[in-house]
């Protein structure tokens, strides 16, 4: 897959990389508005109604050109199943600030799983700045205790997924002009429609009636809008125009992204250290930015 494409020396950031930005914004308040909404519903008939009606919106993506979605869509909708279950057990059974840490170790391991799938190595300009959003996301997370638990296995094994899939994603649609939204139907089809069947099958007495509480479907369209429809599209639409380790590098500014949600509007406070952390994550995004590939 070719990653080089026209850009302008004197712009600092490009279309996409604004975008991926944006789709980091998104994601680091979806946690927050995800725990709200789990109040009301289970895991995976939370998962289930977030995808599946996600699914519905797009359906009509899947005339005409859009059937091309479905030989890459399906693969990679399991691994993005495998990615919601492991994070979401994950932080069960883990700390928050192990949770942060751990899952943004998908920007280490990026360029080691691009080298062994694209036979390709990492631009080496990139390091350093894997390096300091690694150091930055350990200091705004107040650093880790590790006792390497179920959760930190899950945890980590959602970080080599997320790397698997930004890979995985640009080999299975390098060569094909399959639209970005018809490709986004069938993955969140496929983490829906999985999400829904476990729920049925594991849970005691299968999935609960749908709950009425305002809250709960405000938050969940919220993440239907914006953190699934939107945010899987970007992706998409990034990884045609951009070498893997540097989308997971731009994304990797979640974790800063949480943190000053949680500040605005949860209240929370941030240490000297977390606020140094979080300048070290913008510094590594904008170094990335710089980086023509």
């Amino acid at each position: 897959m070719s990653t080089l494409v026209s850009r302008s020396p004197s712009r600092l950031l490009q279309a996409s990389d604004v975008l991926l930005l944006l789709v980091a914004m998104v994601w680091g308040t979806s946690y927050g508005v995800a725990k709200e909404a789990l109040v009301f519903y289970p895991v995976l008939g939370f998962l289930a109604v977030r995808f599946c009606l996600t699914f519905l919106i797009l359906l009509p993506q899947l005339r005409g050109a859009g059937r091309q979605a479905w030989a890459p869509g399906i693969p990679l909708g399991g691994v993005m199943l495998a990615i919601f279950l492991c994070e979401t057990y994950g932080v069960l059974h883990t700390s928050a600030s192990n949770a942060a840490f751990l899952i943004s170790l998908c920007v280490v391991i990026t360029p080691f799983v691009e080298w062994l799938m694209f036979d390709r190595r990492p631009d080496s300009r990139l390091l350093p700045a894997v390096a300091l959003s690694l150091f930055g996301t350990w200091l705004l997370s107040g650093g880790v205790d590790l006792q390497f638990n179920l959760g930190d296995g899950l945890m980590l094994m959602a970080a080599l997924l997320r790397a698997v899939l930004v890979c995985l994603t640009g080999r299975l649609t390098a060569h094909t002009q399959v639209p970005a939204l018809a490709l986004t139907a069938v993955q969140t089809g496929v983490i829906g429609i999985g999400c829904l069947l476990l729920g049925v099958i594991v849970l005691p007495g299968g999935l609960p009636a749908l709950p009425t509480a305002p809250a709960f479907w405000i938050g969940t369209l919220y993440l239907v809008l914006f953190a699934t429809l939107f945010a899987f599209f970007v992706q998409n639409y990034a990884l045609r125009r951009s070498s893997p380790t540097r989308v997971s590098l731009l994304m990797g500014s979640e974790p800063l992204f949480g943190a000053l949600f949680a500040v605005l509007w949860l209240s929370e406070q941030l240490s000297v250290q977390a606020w140094i952390g979080g300048l070290l994550i913008v510094a590594a995004t904008l170094w990335t930015s710089l980086l023509r590939r």
